[in-house]
């Protein structure tokens, strides 16, 4: 590794560190720390300070970074708190912002204010479900009824748009083709799924008793798993977000409940104190704001994408659920901003459409922009209307076999045990810190 490369590493690590310091600052504005990386990213970046660009490894440690946002996302989605009503709702809502997203990209695009509807309208069907992770953990309300309606409308929000993208935008392929390698990948990651669901209970013993020892088995065949679910979707064509997010998904099905506390407690680790801080700061640092900035039409077109993915994605949430018992009528306008925020597949979105000539440099960056705006403001406003995020807002139940250690309430299981299929389903684990 040559000096330059390792300063620049050096800065990114010092920023990764400096972020949830000065979110921690006494400010009547709480500012979420995926904010705080991005904004400082593009302090230290190009067209900033220029004390960082991007390299080789840098370029590599932020796909990982991504990668791991996903997998962590699938790994806290529990499919016994969002099937049913939340579920069903998410994918209506999701259905209708997609024929507002289209209807008004087709505007847009009629009347040259785009090139592409099709990319244009993809870009605001999105809800950044990675991003919004961290903020409703930090916030307390993850384990919340509001909780679960919200992993489900980012969940489909966030996964809908990719399949959208791998049929639509399959590159050189058919749409059949498109199709077809996504139902391969998809059978292919669910018989995953259900050979690791039916490993023998003595066979996870083995690998439990390696989890507080040097081996970390459980550990390593979960990355081995994401490695190579990313690699699967990467040869077929898809995106590597879907790969991460399926292994996710694999390991979350075995490791649930709040005997898998400590490999969740070690992803966390992996994940929000190293990789995930690198994808966050290096956004900021690609960020085009030469393009932004370069007229005041340009400069212009951000508050209107703002707006427009509240429009998209929010209307459906109080056309949708105006009659549900689960969510009161103060909810309905703090699902709707979370609902709006957006970003990573924004920024993968608009990547393809620059590189294929078929979104302009300064449209770009305005999206990109309007997601870093959305993912600081729609979230804060979110919190501020349903009043934050606490223990005893949320509810959580502590199963009697956890013990809380010291004021941060981290559960340390009773046993051992870390990788166990439950017959039944399990009751939410408590909320990390």
């Amino acid at each position: 590794m040559s000096a330059f490369d390792l300063s620049t590493f050096v800065v990114i690590v010092g920023v990764a560190v400096l972020a949830p310091v000065l979110v921690q600052l006494p400010l009547r504005i709480g500012i979420p720390v995926v904010v705080a990386e991005i904004a400082l990213g593009i302090l230290i970046g190009p067209q900033g300070l220029e004390l960082a660009t991007e390299d080789p490894l840098i370029e590599f440690l932020s796909n990982l970074g991504l990668a791991f946002l996903f997998f962590l996302a699938g790994m806290e989605l529990d499919f016994n708190r969002i099937r049913g009503r939340p579920l069903n709702l998410a994918v209506g809502g999701w259905l209708l912002s997609v024929v507002l997203a289209f209807s008004i990209a087709a505007g847009l695009q009629a009347s040259g204010f785009v090139i592409s509807g099709l990319l244009t309208g993809a870009a605001l069907a999105t809800t950044a479900l990675g991003a919004l992770l961290p903020i409703m953990r930090d916030a307390g309300v993850l384990e919340s009824r509001f909780g679960a309606n919200v992993m489900a409308v980012g969940a489909f929000g966030h996964f809908g748009p990719i399949v959208l993208i791998a049929v639509l935008l399959g590159g050189d392929s058919s749409t059949l083709t498109s199709i077809l390698l996504l139902s391969s990948f998809v059978l292919l990651a669910l018989a995953a799924g259900f050979g690791a669901h039916r490993i023998p209970d003595h066979v996870l013993g083995k690998i439990n008793k390696t989890m507080h020892r040097s081996g970390q088995l459980p550990v390593r065949l979960s990355m081995l798993l994401l490695i190579a679910l990313v690699y699967l979707a990467s040869e077929f064509g898809l995106d590597v977000i879907l790969g991460a997010f399926a292994a996710g998904l694999i390991v979350g099905m075995i490791a649930r409940g709040p005997q898998a506390e400590p490999l969740h407690v070690k992803f966390d680790g992996i994940g929000y104190g190293f990789l995930i801080p690198i994808f966050f700061i290096n956004s900021g640092m690609s960020f085009d704001l030469d393009a932004l900035l370069a007229s005041p039409s340009t400069m212009l077109r951000l508050p209107v994408f703002l707006a427009l993915l509240l429009v998209v994605r929010g209307l459906p949430v109080f056309l949708l659920y105006r009659r549900e018992s689960d969510l009161p009528k103060k909810e309905r306008w703090p699902l709707a901003l979370l609902s709006a925020t957006a970003l990573p597949l924004i920024v993968a979105i608009t990547e393809i459409g620059v590189e294929t000539g078929r979104m302009r440099a300064a449209t770009a960056a305005a999206l990109v922009g309007a997601g870093m705006i959305s993912v600081f403001l729609y979230p804060l406003l979110a919190l501020k209307l349903r009043g934050g995020g606490s223990a005893e807002a949320v509810g959580a139940v502590v199963p009697a076999d956890v013990e809380l250690l010291g004021p941060s309430g981290m559960p340390r299981p009773a046993s051992s045990e870390t990788l166990r299929p439950s017959p039944t389903p399990s009751p939410p684990h408590p909320a990390r810190p």
